[in-house]
């Protein structure tokens, strides 16, 4: 189970990555290799095991997985609306995903 978490994350943020690039082709796919790729990558974020018991990495920990859900989101604003609202979220989602990527291993660090 530990090393299929970080082969799902890793195979889940390049469908993310490849779905979000070709979307803007109107490759008619491109959704739904975004969503199932954002959803593998909140899959493994849910399940990945936390190494801390501190308020700060907790709290850290509910933002990864809000952000983590903000990129599932991002795909259901694919398939449902044909502006590009889809850009916010999955920019709000990439913002609290970079943030806590940074300061979880700091938090963690201090212990």
């Amino acid at each position: 189970m530990k090393s299929l978490i970080p082969a799902l994350f890793t195979v889940g943020a390049l469908m993310v990555l490849f779905g979000a690039a070709v979307y803007i082709t109107g490759w008619e796919p491109a959704p739904y290799v975004y969503t199932i790729g954002a959803t593998m990558v909140a899959l493994a974020q849910i399940n990945s095991p936390s190494k801390s018991n501190r308020a700060n990495v907790k709290r850290l920990r509910r933002q990864q997985i809000f952000g983590a859900l903000l990129l599932v989101l991002t795909g259901a604003f694919m398939f449902f609306t044909y502006g590009n609202e889809w850009i916010v979220c999955l920019t709000v989602a990439a913002i609290l995903e970079l943030y806590t990527a940074i300061r979880i291993p700091q938090e963690e660090a201090k212990e």
